[in-house]
């Protein structure tokens, strides 16, 4: 199997991309909106948005993405990166996709020239974890949240 192209998003690839989309939200059990796909199309495909997206195709298909960002570390006094979302379909994993998508991030975090790259994922996407164990250091930090209204 040939390895993925990792190419920016454009706005032709909407509704592969929408697919993938869909599936990332399924995995994670989240319900999408009308609005709220919109909405984040919209910032990953506006150049002057801090999100953007990246996309593995492979074969003129579109396997997996990317969606990431740069954010201000105060402690640091730099600007760093954070890795919202990566999302590869089932029968695409294990092909390298992942891996390259992250390598693709961390090469735009250097150009960049964010300090670090940081991503969360469920304690229990044990498959995923095994690749971020390869790829990067799991921090010590616990996650907290709450609703902001």
């Amino acid at each position: 199997m040939t390895p993925p192209t990792i190419r920016p998003l454009t706005p032709d690839d909407y509704d592969q991309w929408r697919r993938l989309y869909q599936g990332y939200a399924d995995f994670y059990q989240v319900a999408l909106t009308p609005d709220g796909v919109q909405t984040t199309w919209s910032w990953l495909i506006d150049a002057g948005h801090v999100c953007t997206g990246l996309v593995a195709e492979q074969s003129g298909q579109l396997i997996g993405f990317a969606h990431f960002r740069g954010m201000p570390s105060p402690l640091r006094g730099q600007m760093i990166g954070f890795l919202d979302d990566l999302f590869v379909i089932p029968e695409n994993r294990s092909g390298g996709a992942a891996a390259a998508l992250i390598k693709a991030v961390q090469a735009a975090a250097k150009a960049e020239g964010w300090g670090v790259m940081r991503w969360i994922t469920r304690e229990n996407n044990y498959r995923a974890r095994g690749l971020y164990d390869k790829l990067a250091e799991k921090t010590d930090w616990a996650l907290y949240e709450m609703a902001g209204k």
